[in-house]
């Protein structure tokens, strides 16, 4: 059984077909990374899948059950499926310790200790022990970035979707993050990630999807797509990067 299975989703904001009848399916503790131009729909995808955007048609089921069964409340969905957006989302009056505890507590009701002392085991997994009394404008673009990881990672997810979380980030920190995701796939993760970092999706990667216009053109192991892609719009993009130096 697949963890997530996408099938033959289509989504339109107005007249605009974002999502053009996509289907994709990842099984448990793999890496999927999905790459393309801006507006190729990689992020509508993403959001999707744990619901923060409805589709038109089309179904996305976690573990065999769509999203859309009774058996998941919404509250349910969110703690099963974590989302980590380039932008941290931190709340600035709020300590580490109170960002990353806050959903466990309020909404899935995990008593304090129990919701602090696995936030900080997080923490300091991911080497940010020292901040956990810390306040967001204290910490840098990477330490926010990672913070954020550790927030999502806190309600113990099945499944965690990451977009694009390095684009906002001074390249000296990038390092950071990436490590983070990489030490995540050590551990099991299973992982849908939208990235225009072309070596960290070589690196990460079990299998690459490119997206234009809404569609999946081509998916491959990443030695593979990277090194001999067969659609020709993937070997345009490719070459594109590769001229920019991105690659």
């Amino acid at each position: 059984m697949y963890k997530i299975e996408i099938e033959n989703l289509t989504k339109y904001y107005g007249d605009k077909l974002v999502l053009d009848n996509v289907t994709l399916r990842v099984r448990n503790h793999e890496v999927v990374v999905l790459i393309g131009a801006s507006g190729s729909g990689k992020s509508t995808l993403l959001r999707c899948v744990n619901d923060l955007v409805p589709f038109d048609s089309g179904s996305i089921k976690l573990d065999g059950v769509s999203i859309y069964d009774p058996d998941f409340e919404i509250k349910d969905l969110y703690k099963r499926i974590g989302i980590v957006f380039q932008s941290y989302n931190l709340f600035p009056h709020m300590t580490v310790l109170d960002n990353i505890t806050l959903a466990p507590r309020k909404v899935h009701k995990v008593p304090k200790t129990e919701s602090e002392e696995y936030a900080k085991e997080l923490l300091a997994l991911f080497g940010l022990e020292q901040f956990s009394e810390s306040y967001p404008e204290q910490l840098s673009g990477g330490q926010q970035q990672r913070v954020a990881i550790v927030r999502a990672m806190a309600n113990r997810p099945d499944v965690l979707l990451l977009d694009e979380v390095t684009a906002a980030l001074d390249p000296e920190l990038i390092g950071d993050v990436l490590k983070v995701i990489k030490d995540l796939k050590k551990r099991g993760m299973t992982m849908l990630i939208v990235t225009h970092e072309m070596g960290f999706a070589r690196d990460v990667a079990d299998r690459v999807c490119f997206l234009d216009g809404g569609k999946i053109l081509e998916e491959a192991p990443p030695d593979k797509l990277f090194s001999s892609p067969e659609n020709p719009r993937t070997k345009q993009f490719l070459q594109r990067i590769i001229e920019a130096g991105r690659l």
